[in-house]
């Protein structure tokens, strides 16, 4: 009768430290994975959110311009004289005054 207790008592540990072990791959993906993702995808909405007229941009295409209209989902960015562009807000990756400010790394 006692082997029998002591055999149910054993078999569940086992069962919560597989609990405890598949919580901790949970907690593992989301600080190195989901937490950074979130973090980088946030900047980048106030990033765009915060571009005005006038601001030098480079799109996702690599297309280099500067901001002459501001709408709700789009840019209308201008890339030559008298050449414009609607271009929508998510295609916009940096800032290309930053970018220009930013010393070439010596080789």
């Amino acid at each position: 009768m006692l082997s029998i207790l002591l055999q149910a008592t054993s078999g569940q540990g086992g069962g919560i430290m597989q609990i405890v072990f598949l919580v901790s791959i949970i907690v593992v993906f989301y600080l190195f994975m989901i937490r950074p993702q979130v973090k980088k995808q946030k900047a980048e909405k106030t990033f765009r959110e915060t571009l005005t007229k006038g601001a030098k941009v480079v799109t996702i295409g690599g297309i280099h311009g500067r901001i002459v209209e501001v709408n709700d989902k789009t840019f209308m960015v201008e890339i030559d004289t008298n050449v414009k562009v609607r271009v929508e807000k998510s295609a916009v990756s940096a800032d290309a005054t930053r970018a220009l400010e930013q010393p070439v790394p010596a080789k």
